[in-house]
C-alpha cells in the first residue's frame, strides 16, 4: 500500500450551535491522508483531482453552514419542502432561532461540535468518492495555532453571490492593531474579548427587538440570491455596525472607533476572515 498526504487542502469556514456559548464562528484546517494501491499513472490518486474533488466534497458537507448537533436536548427543528428552521433555548434561557433554505443549516450525528467528532464524519463522506484504488482516507482537522488576540464571529452577507450570504456562518480569526506604527496587544486583547463568540449583524438586516424569558433578543432577516433567511439572537451576544458585516467593513470598523477615541493617534488594523485571509484599514 502507498499513502498519498496533502496537508492544509483547505479551510472550513463555518458556525455551530453550542449549548452555552451560542452560536460559535469557527475556521478548521484540513489535511488529508490517502492509503490505497498505485493506478495506471503510478498514482494513489491525482493531486489535482484531490485539490478539486475531495476539497469540493469536504467543503459541501458544511463550509459556510450553520452546523447543529442532531442530539442536543431539547432541539427543535422543522423541515419543509426546501426551508429548515430550528429553535433552541439555550441554558441560561437565552433563545436562538434559525429559518433558512436546507442547504444553509446542516444536523450532524453528534451530541456537540468538535474536532474528533466530525473528523470520522468526514472522512466517510470522501470515502464514497474516491476510486476504487483507494482503500482509506484518513482526515486531520485543526485550529490555526495563533500567537496573540482572536476571536469566533458570525455573519451574514446577503448581497454576496455565493455561500457568504448565508446568514449564519462564521469564522475564528485573528486581529492585529497598530497604533502610530507599533503594534499594540493590549487593543486587540479588548477588541477579541468584546467580540468573545460573537454575532457581527448590519442594523439594516434587524426586523426587530423581541423579548424571550425576560431576555431581550434581536431579530435579523434579509433576502439573498438563494432565497429567505432569518435568525434570532440574544441582544448580548449580537454587535451592531451601520455598514455590511464584511471583514473590509469591520477592519474599517475597528479603525474608525480608535480613531474617533484617539484623534492624536495613526491606526492601521489587520482583521483575518478565518485563516491567512482579511482586509487592512487606517486612520
Amino acid at each position: 500500500m502507498n499513502r498519498l498526504f496533502v496537508d492544509h487542502l483547505t479551510v472550513l469556514d463555518f458556525s455551530y450551535l453550542h449549548p452555552t456559548r451560542g452560536i460559535v464562528g469557527e475556521s478548521w484546517i484540513l489535511d488529508l491522508e490517502l492509503t490505497g494501491e498505485l493506478d495506471e499513472q503510478g498514482m494513489v490518486f491525482d493531486f489535482g483531482n484531490v485539490k478539486k474533488t475531495l476539497r469540493d466534497a469536504s467543503e459541501n458537507l458544511i463550509d459556510h453552514k450553520l452546523v447543529i448537533p442532531r442530539s442536543l436536548p431539547g432541539l427543535q427543528v422543522r423541515k419543509d419542502i426546501d426551508r429548515i428552521t430550528i429553535a433552541y433555548e439555550l441554558h441560561d434561557g437565552r433563545r436562538i432561532e434559525a429559518s433558512t433554505p436546507d442547504d444553509a443549516i446542516v444536523m450532524i450525528p453528534v451530541l456537540a461540535t468538535a474536532i474528533d467528532e466530525v473528523e470520522p464524519l468526514l472522512a466517510e463522506h470522501l470515502k464514497t468518492i474516491v476510486p476504487d484504488n483507494v482503500k482509506d482516507v484518513s482526515v486531520s482537522l485543526r485550529e490555526e495555532l495563533i500567537q496573540g488576540a482572536y476571536y469566533h464571529y458570525t455573519h451574514g452577507l446577503k448581497k454576496h453571490l455565493g455561500n457568504c450570504q448565508r446568514i449564519a456562518h462564521g469564522h475564528r480569526s485573528k486581529l492585529e492593531i497598530f497604533t502610530d506604527g507599533q503594534r499594540s496587544q493590549l487593543t486587540e486583547y479588548q477588541w477579541a474579548k468584546k467580540w468573545k463568540d460573537i454575532y457581527i449583524g448590519s442594523k439594516n438586516d434587524v426586523r426587530q427587538e423581541e423579548n424571550h424569558n425576560g431576555i431581550q433578543h434581536i431579530r435579523f432577516g434579509y433576502s439573498a440570491v438563494q432565497g429567505e433567511f432569518e435568525l434570532l439572537l440574544p441582544k448580548s451576544a449580537v454587535y451592531l455596525i451601520d455598514t455590511d458585516s464584511t471583514v473590509e467593513w469591520i477592519a474599517d470598523h475597528i479603525a474608525s472607533n480608535l480613531k474617533q477615541q484617539r484623534p492624536q493617534n495613526t491606526f492601521l488594523v489587520r482583521c483575518y476572515e478565518g485563516v491567512k485571509k482579511g482586509a487592512i484599514a487606517e486612520r
